[in-house]
Protein backbone atom coordinates (compact mmCIF):
# COMPACT_ATOMS: atom_id res chain seq x y z
CA UNK A 1 0.00 0.00 0.00
CA UNK A 2 1.35 3.40 -0.94
CA UNK A 3 1.56 5.97 2.02
CA UNK A 4 -0.85 8.59 0.50
CA UNK A 5 -3.16 5.57 0.84
CA UNK A 6 -2.74 4.89 4.44
CA UNK A 7 -2.81 8.72 5.18
CA UNK A 8 -6.06 8.65 3.19
CA UNK A 9 -7.72 5.77 5.42
CA UNK A 10 -6.12 7.23 8.46
CA UNK A 11 -8.01 10.13 8.28
CA UNK A 12 -11.01 8.84 7.28
CA UNK A 13 -11.16 6.47 9.52
CA UNK A 14 -10.18 9.34 12.31
CA UNK A 15 -13.11 11.68 11.01
CA UNK A 16 -15.51 8.56 11.63
CA UNK A 17 -13.82 7.99 15.22
CA UNK A 18 -14.96 11.70 16.42
CA UNK A 19 -17.77 12.33 14.62
CA UNK A 20 -19.34 9.42 16.65
CA UNK A 21 -19.25 11.23 20.12
CA UNK A 22 -22.25 13.60 19.26
CA UNK A 23 -24.46 11.32 16.55
CA UNK A 24 -27.32 9.76 17.45
CA UNK A 25 -29.31 7.37 15.32
CA UNK A 26 -32.78 7.97 15.95
CA UNK A 27 -36.05 6.03 15.69
CA UNK A 28 -38.94 7.94 13.48
CA UNK A 29 -42.02 8.04 15.60
CA UNK A 30 -45.49 8.20 13.41
CA UNK A 31 -46.67 11.88 12.97
CA UNK A 32 -49.39 12.23 15.96
CA UNK A 33 -53.28 12.85 13.97
CA UNK A 34 -54.20 16.71 14.55
CA UNK A 35 -58.48 16.67 15.16
CA UNK A 36 -60.35 20.00 15.02
CA UNK A 37 -62.64 20.34 17.60
CA UNK A 38 -65.98 21.86 18.02
CA UNK A 39 -64.94 25.70 18.84
CA UNK A 40 -62.24 25.68 16.10
CA UNK A 41 -59.18 24.69 18.21
CA UNK A 42 -56.91 22.21 16.86
CA UNK A 43 -55.98 19.51 19.10
CA UNK A 44 -52.89 16.89 18.98
CA UNK A 45 -54.71 13.21 19.21
CA UNK A 46 -51.62 10.21 20.36
CA UNK A 47 -52.26 7.10 18.84
CA UNK A 48 -51.20 4.02 21.47
CA UNK A 49 -49.68 1.14 19.26
CA UNK A 50 -49.24 -1.67 22.05
CA UNK A 51 -51.52 -2.49 24.46
CA UNK A 52 -48.07 -3.05 26.95
CA UNK A 53 -48.26 0.57 27.08
CA UNK A 54 -51.88 0.58 28.31
CA UNK A 55 -51.10 -1.38 31.42
CA UNK A 56 -47.90 0.80 32.08
CA UNK A 57 -50.31 3.86 32.19
CA UNK A 58 -52.57 2.87 34.43
CA UNK A 59 -50.32 3.08 37.15
CA UNK A 60 -50.00 6.80 36.50
CA UNK A 61 -53.61 7.42 37.78
CA UNK A 62 -52.68 7.14 41.32
CA UNK A 63 -49.63 9.80 40.95
CA UNK A 64 -49.68 13.90 40.27
CA UNK A 65 -47.82 14.74 37.18
CA UNK A 66 -44.89 16.78 37.30
CA UNK A 67 -45.04 19.03 34.31
CA UNK A 68 -41.62 18.08 32.37
CA UNK A 69 -41.19 21.82 32.52
CA UNK A 70 -40.19 22.29 35.84
CA UNK A 71 -37.83 20.06 35.41
CA UNK A 72 -34.20 21.70 35.49
CA UNK A 73 -31.95 19.07 34.71
CA UNK A 74 -31.60 17.12 31.61
CA UNK A 75 -34.42 15.30 30.25
CA UNK A 76 -32.03 12.69 28.66
CA UNK A 77 -29.06 10.33 29.76
CA UNK A 78 -27.61 6.70 29.47
CA UNK A 79 -28.53 5.61 33.09
CA UNK A 80 -32.45 5.47 33.72
CA UNK A 81 -31.52 5.74 37.67
CA UNK A 82 -29.05 8.82 37.29
CA UNK A 83 -31.36 10.53 35.38
CA UNK A 84 -34.53 10.21 37.26
CA UNK A 85 -32.68 11.31 40.75
CA UNK A 86 -30.78 14.06 39.05
CA UNK A 87 -34.42 15.28 37.43
CA UNK A 88 -36.22 15.01 41.12
CA UNK A 89 -33.46 17.07 42.68
CA UNK A 90 -34.76 20.05 42.20
CA UNK A 91 -37.99 19.59 42.81
CA UNK A 92 -38.17 16.97 45.85
CA UNK A 93 -36.88 18.33 49.04
CA UNK A 94 -34.66 15.41 50.55
CA UNK A 95 -35.16 14.51 53.84
CA UNK A 96 -34.54 10.75 54.88
CA UNK A 97 -33.26 7.83 52.40
CA UNK A 98 -34.12 7.10 48.94
CA UNK A 99 -34.60 3.42 47.36
CA UNK A 100 -34.56 3.64 43.93
CA UNK A 101 -35.67 0.51 41.11
CA UNK A 102 -35.52 0.23 38.09
CA UNK A 103 -37.86 -1.32 35.72
CA UNK A 104 -37.53 -2.18 31.83
CA UNK A 105 -40.92 -4.03 31.27
CA UNK A 106 -39.65 -3.60 27.62
CA UNK A 107 -37.15 -3.72 25.73
CA UNK A 108 -36.94 0.29 24.86
CA UNK A 109 -38.97 1.34 28.58
CA UNK A 110 -37.58 2.01 31.53
CA UNK A 111 -39.96 3.07 34.74
CA UNK A 112 -37.71 4.25 37.53
CA UNK A 113 -40.07 4.31 40.88
CA UNK A 114 -37.66 6.63 44.00
CA UNK A 115 -39.07 6.00 47.36
CA UNK A 116 -38.02 8.82 50.10
CA UNK A 117 -38.32 7.23 53.70
CA UNK A 118 -38.80 9.86 55.83
CA UNK A 119 -35.96 10.02 58.58
CA UNK A 120 -36.54 8.61 62.28
CA UNK A 121 -39.58 6.76 61.77
CA UNK A 122 -38.62 4.76 58.61
CA UNK A 123 -41.98 5.25 56.87
CA UNK A 124 -42.81 6.04 53.37
CA UNK A 125 -43.03 9.73 52.92
CA UNK A 126 -43.45 10.58 48.55
CA UNK A 127 -42.67 8.13 46.19
CA UNK A 128 -41.79 9.18 42.78
CA UNK A 129 -42.32 7.72 39.10
CA UNK A 130 -40.40 8.26 36.03
CA UNK A 131 -40.93 6.91 32.82
CA UNK A 132 -38.89 6.88 30.03
CA UNK A 133 -38.31 5.63 26.72
CA UNK A 134 -34.74 4.70 24.79
CA UNK A 135 -34.68 6.71 21.73
CA UNK A 136 -31.60 5.94 20.15
CA UNK A 137 -27.64 5.20 20.21
CA UNK A 138 -24.07 6.77 19.49
CA UNK A 139 -22.61 5.99 16.26
CA UNK A 140 -20.81 2.75 18.53
CA UNK A 141 -23.12 -0.38 18.91
CA UNK A 142 -21.25 -1.42 22.18
CA UNK A 143 -22.52 1.96 23.85
CA UNK A 144 -25.82 2.02 25.94
CA UNK A 145 -29.21 3.44 24.57
CA UNK A 146 -29.87 7.36 25.07
CA UNK A 147 -32.84 7.40 27.36
CA UNK A 148 -35.30 10.57 27.45
CA UNK A 149 -37.95 10.99 30.27
CA UNK A 150 -41.74 11.26 28.87
CA UNK A 151 -43.02 11.43 32.31
CA UNK A 152 -43.05 12.28 35.55
CA UNK A 153 -45.36 11.50 38.72
CA UNK A 154 -45.63 11.93 42.32
CA UNK A 155 -47.64 10.29 44.97
CA UNK A 156 -47.88 10.96 48.69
Amino acid sequence: MSAKLKFFLIVILSIFATAGAGVYITQRQPPAPIVETSNGQTQQVGVIHESQEVVAYSERSNYKTIPLEKINSSLQGSDPATLALNALDGIASVKGTRKVEVAYPQRNQALVTITQIKQGDDSVGIKYRVEMTAFGRSLFISSPPVWQIVWAGVRN
